[in-house]
């Protein structure tokens, strides 16, 4: 029967795309629903099985392509994150929560029981991680997007790219490649500002340097990136203090390792001191 209806020419079944959120804000779905006319041509192409944030329809897997939103916090969703995996073809991790811990990775730096004592009226009540970490600490991830949100037409291609088993054409530059690309005056050398462009991925487009401020790093460290010298100039030639290097450092990505290793090194500091 299978073989009858194909040969009559039925159209194969459309790719299933599946969209889950873990600990976050849930600001990297919304760029993904504010594609709006994107998105409409995306669904003649394939099924959306799964997207809550869009959707009350839950199709069983398994799924040709999932976006996996959000940190791993707590034991549930240990477990959770790795039946996805088992379900899907590709996974992808959709923002700076999901490749680097998100914001919410500060408890990696800090007592975790203190800060639920002091939120919480009943922390008994509260079961979560000692650490807010990325997807890949917990299964295979077939490709990372970074941002906090995501670069809502970079991620039409990953899409796009995963859909057609074809490798994502995502910039690998800096955010500094950007500022150069808009014509904007440099932050660090006209005012000496500290700045994260040097080490972060591009994405945003220059955002925060287009305004006369420094890069916060929220699309995270670029490849190869080479925090510990940028960290020296800002020290040495701009006459930062490491509280300032820390701060800088522990934004959106605090926990992605070169960010991590570099800020716990000026810790080490000024212990040491």
């Amino acid at each position: 029967m299978v073989q009858h209806s194909r040969a009559l020419g039925a159209a194969p079944p459309k790719p299933k795309l599946a969209v889950w959120k873990f600990t976050s804000c849930d600001g990297c779905q919304l760029s993904l629903l504010d594609c709006e006319d994107e998105l409409l041509a995306l669904a003649d192409n394939i099924e959306i099985a799964y997207f809550m944030e869009a959707s009350s329809t839950q199709l069983p897997g398994p799924y040709d392509l999932s976006l996996v939103e959000g940190s791993i916090t707590t034991a549930e969703e240990q477990q959770r994150i790795r039946d996805i995996r088992a379900q899907s073809r590709a996974l992808v991790a959709i923002g700076a929560c999901a490749t680097a811990g998100g914001i919410q990775a500060l408890r990696n730096f800090a007592d975790v029981d203190g800060f639920i004592a002091a939120v919480y009226a009943h922390p008994e009540y509260i079961a979560t991680l000692k650490t807010s970490t990325p997807v890949s600490s917990h299964v295979a991830v077939d490709f990372e997007l970074n941002g906090c949100p995501i670069n809502k037409y970079q991620l039409l291609e990953v899409i796009s790219a995963f859909l057609h088993r074809r490798p994502p054409q995502v910039p690998a530059h800096s955010v500094c490649i950007e500022c150069k690309q808009r014509g904007n005056i440099c932050v660090w050398v006209a005012h000496g500002t500290p700045c994260m462009g040097p080490v972060t991925q591009a994405g945003c487009g220059a955002i925060c340097p287009s305004y006369h401020r420094g890069c916060y790093g929220c699309y995270g460290p670029k490849e190869n990136s080479n925090t510990a010298s940028l960290c020296h100039w800002w020290e040495q030639e701009l006459g930062a203090d490491k509280a300032t290097v820390i701060q800088n450092l522990r934004n959106f990505n605090a926990a992605a390792p070169v960010f991590d290793a570099a800020s716990r090194n000026r810790e080490g500091q000024d212990d040491q001191e």
